[in-house]
């Protein structure tokens, strides 16, 4: 049985010839920095899902209008894809917005904050124990003076 299926190999080189020409070739000025972060093949070669994450941007507005602009684009890198890799066939490509990125982010955001919290909390807590041992010992010699004493 073969290591890797022929549309996991044809996504992969998909993947590397769209982000370059997604970066040197399409001219549009509304388009912002985008990275294709991964393509999935049909089974039949047929279609092709292009996920990119779009760097600082967050607005659905800025998203919409940039999956836009690469949705009208695709006949052109198509046809680019087709010089650069020997296809029979090349696949339609549909571009889709990749939000694992950015959840992810949001998901690193929160595990750093809680971190700090509990690092914050456990020094805490550190402190008040040793105030705490630091009373318990001057207690202690308070009472063996005390005896001392009588």
């Amino acid at each position: 049985m073969r290591e890797f299926k022929r549309t996991d190999r044809v996504a992969d080189q998909l993947q590397k010839e769209l982000a370059v020409l997604i970066q040197r070739e399409v001219k549009d000025p509304r388009l912002g920095m985008v990275t294709v972060s991964g393509v999935t093949v049909s089974r039949d070669l047929g279609y092709s899902d292009v996920y990119v994450t779009l760097l600082g941007e967050q607005e659905p507005e800025r998203i919409k209008e940039n999956l836009q602009v690469l949705k009208r684009a695709a006949g052109f890198l198509r046809s680019q894809i087709a010089k650069r890799i020997k296809l029979r066939h090349v696949p339609e490509l549909r571009f889709h917005f990749d939000e694992s990125v950015v959840r992810g982010q949001q998901l690193s955001s929160l595990i750093d904050e809680a971190v700090t919290t509990d690092r914050a909390r456990y020094q805490n807590d550190d402190d008040d124990d040793y105030q705490d041992a630091g009373q318990d010992s001057a207690s202690d010699g308070d009472a063996q003076q005390s005896e001392e004493t009588r």
